[in-house]
């Protein structure tokens, strides 16, 4: 079996759980070197573990600069170059527009946008010249779910960091994509609400509201996150490519 990455050199930031956990698995059985990024030490520690192989963990915060220079040296120190960078660390918290805060509208952007855009913008000198961008936007850009205001515009922003990168950045024929997925069942469900009960009745009224009748699963989201960093997508830029069982397209 040929491995679709063999040789290439990535990183997945967020890389410690959820989707990032389960694309830096699949590009380390692809035969990808790969380095996670997160803010957990204990929560990459165990990412390590459970991956094996060609894994490095690099504890960091997107929004802190400093924290993605030390990401980049130690990828350089250790590899010197970089074919594929998943930009996939975020956040969403629920917030209806009468529950709006500064605070918050700071945070989710902190994270979302800038710290995205800090992560690709850092990476470019290392970045060899034909390598990929993946960005992790969501559903969320295109459709308007109440409570979501603040995250769905964050996420739109994403979707046109990848129209604008694309043209930047095609004289050095790096391709940036962009993956958006719908309702998938990792830790992040959680984190919007407040009790066991509300998280696992978030995920009934999300399965309840999606086509293919379930939430997806890491692993799918991996899979076309795969896709977009071999030669498989050679001819495919600019793209937002949904991973949502038609949640957002019927």
């Amino acid at each position: 079996m040929t491995l679709r990455l063999k040789g290439k050199v990535a990183v997945v930031t967020g890389g410690n759980s959820g989707i990032g956990l389960a694309t830096a698995k699949r590009f380390v059985d692809e035969g990808a070197s790969v380095f996670i990024f997160g803010r957990r030490q204990s929560a990459l520690d165990e990412a390590v573990a459970l991956i094996g192989g060609d894994i490095t963990a690099v504890q960091g915060d997107a929004c802190e600069p400093l924290d993605l220079d030390r990401l980049y040296a130690t990828v350089e120190q250790a590899k010197g170059k970089l074919d594929v960078l998943f930009a996939n660390a975020g956040l969403v918290e629920l917030r209806p527009l009468d529950e709006f805060s500064i605070e918050h509208f700071d945070k989710t952007f902190d994270v979302n946008v800038r710290g995205l855009a800090l992560t690709v913008q850092k990476a470019l000198p290392l970045m060899r010249d034909g390598a990929c961008v993946i960005l992790t936007g969501s559903i969320a850009g295109v459709k308007g779910f109440p409570g979501y205001g603040t995250y769905s515009a964050s996420k739109a922003a994403v979707r046109s960091f990848a129209r604008t990168w694309t043209m930047e950045l095609k004289d050095r024929g790096i391709r940036v994509n962009t993956i958006s997925p719908g309702a998938i069942d990792t830790p992040i469900m959680e984190s919007q609400v407040s009790t066991p009960e509300e998280a696992a009745a978030l995920r009934s009224q999300y399965a309840q509201a999606t086509p293919l009748g379930r939430l997806g699963r890491p692993e799918e989201v991996a899979s076309v996150a795969l896709f977009l960093a071999s030669e498989d997508s050679s001819f495919v830029a600019g793209i937002d490519l949904f991973v949502d069982g038609g949640i957002a397209q019927v």
